[in-house]
Parts: C-alpha cells; sequence; structure tokens
C-alpha cells in the first residue's frame, strides 16, 4: 500500500511545482492524472503550460471523472493527482442549472468520488501526491452554487487529510507540515 500525501493551499500557490519537484526527485516512475477539461482557450493555454513542464516521459492520463475506475491503467510508481479542485468542478457542472445546484446528488456524487478513489488507492501500490485548492480560508460566496461547491471541496479535503499519511499546505510556493 502506497503513502498518500495532500498538498493543500490557495489558486497559485506553487502546490502542482512543488508535487512535481518531489516526484523528480523520488526518481520513481510517474503517472500524472490530469482532471482539466479545456473548455474554453484560457483553460487550454493553461493545459498546455503544464503539458510542456512535466517530463515527456511520464505517463499522462486525462481524467475528468471517477478516477478510481482507472486506477488500474496506472503502472507506475507515483502519481500525482492534479486537482481534487477541478474534479469537484467536473462533478458540479453535472449537476449545474441556471446557477444553481442540486445539492444532494452533488453532494452524493463528491462522496462517492472520493470514497471509491480511497478505496482504489490502498489497494494499489503506488504513492500518491494529490493536489486540492483550500478555498475556504475566504468570504462566504454570495451564490447557492459557491456555497455548495466551497462546502463539498471543503468535506471532501477533510476526507483525504484523514486518510492521508501526510498533509501540506502551499503558500507562496512554501510547504508547511501539517500533518
Amino acid at each position: 500500500m502506497g503513502q498518500i500525501t495532500l498538498l493543500l493551499g490557495g489558486a497559485r500557490s506553487g502546490k502542482s511545482s512543488y508535487a512535481q519537484r518531489i516526484a523528480e526527485e523520488s526518481g520513481k516512475s510517474v503517472t500524472y492524472l490530469a482532471t482539466a477539461q479545456a473548455l474554453d482557450d484560457e483553460m487550454s493555454s493553461r493545459i498546455q503550460k503544464h503539458q510542456s513542464e512535466r517530463p515527456a516521459h511520464w505517463q499522462t492520463l486525462e481524467i475528468p471523472l471517477d478516477v478510481a475506475a482507472h486506477v488500474s491503467e496506472i503502472k507506475s510508481d507515483l502519481v500525482i493527482l492534479d486537482c481534487m479542485t477541478l474534479l469537484t468542478t467536473n462533478l458540479l457542472m453535472k449537476f449545474e442549472k441556471d446557477e444553481l445546484v442540486d445539492e444532494a446528488p452533488f453532494t452524493e456524487a463528491v462522496y462517492k468520488e472520493v470514497a471509491d478513489l480511497l478505496i482504489a488507492i490502498r489497494a494499489g501500490k503506488p504513492d500518491w501526491l494529490i493536489i486540492s485548492n483550500e478555498i475556504g480560508l475566504g468570504l462566504v460566496p454570495p451564490y447557492q452554487m459557491g456555497r455548495v461547491y466551497r462546502d463539498l471541496l471543503g468535506w471532501a479535503n477533510q476526507r483525504l487529510a484523514r486518510e492521508a499519511d501526510k498533509v501540506l499546505f502551499l503558500v507562496a510556493g512554501i510547504p508547511m507540515a501539517v500533518k
């Protein structure tokens, strides 16, 4: 059973680059699980930038949903899951209508995604670096969809942190040990 390290922080806090540095320094074979979807030009540019910064020999799997169903495709010793924030967003979009979200099925979907992921991780051998944003430190969103999203991502982060062997919080690219 591999180790789970959860990397939390705000947007542009250095989580992805820190995870990449850990992976490169480990000398292990790496699989990069990308959850981002190129739904607009800006996101396409961000994805291309991330791709260009990763070593070409890393396996990359683009999996926007149901990550656990694809864990059997991983043949490496280390996995970077980048990121839970976008994975949760992808789930949210399935239940969004007119800037409102059907909260009960969205909640159920997030609970299932995280539970299935943890089962799949614990059944395998690779170490995991899981990246997620800590978005609950700011203002309460003024709209229902934002509040529900913030709450469910916060819950997902808590669930992952309980199971993680190590939790790091990044600020300005500097990791601080939380667990």
